[in-house]
């Protein structure tokens, strides 16, 4: 195999990150970048249309407020798929209580953390789910 075609050839996990905070974003290239593949988006409509182009990661990780299509609007979406709803999903809030979260969202999803988040427990988090 030539070098240029193994470093296409990616064994990392993917993981689709959807957050319309630069800085939660680069938080969170900077803790998981060595260990998987990442695919950013700024809010949930992006999101969903990377999606819906054939793409599925291993995880998705999603900020509850975001513009145009929210996080609790792109949990329904992949949930009531029948594409995406086995994806694990964590949510990350950073304006509402994890209870009032609760509510808001109806489906069963692997993760719900405040932010700001501790980087360790979220990436113990994503091992568990990814393994």
């Amino acid at each position: 195999m030539k070098l240029i075609d193994m470093a296409r050839t990616s064994t990392k996990k993917k993981i689709l990150l959807v957050d319309d905070e630069l800085a939660i974003l680069k938080l969170l290239e900077f803790i998981l970048k060595d260990d998987y593949e990442l695919i950013i988006r700024n809010n949930g409509f992006d999101a969903l249309s990377w999606l819906d182009n054939g793409n599925i990661p291993d995880l998705i990780i999603s900020d509850m407020e975001m513009p145009y299509f929210d996080g609790a609007e792109l949990v329904k979406s992949i949930k009531v798929s029948g594409f995406y709803r086995d994806i694990p999903l964590i949510v990350l809030s950073g304006s509402e209580s994890l209870e009032n979260i609760k509510t808001k969202i109806p489906y069963e999803i692997s993760g719900l953390m405040a932010k700001p988040f501790n980087p360790g427990i979220l990436k113990e988090k994503i091992k568990t789910l990814l393994n």
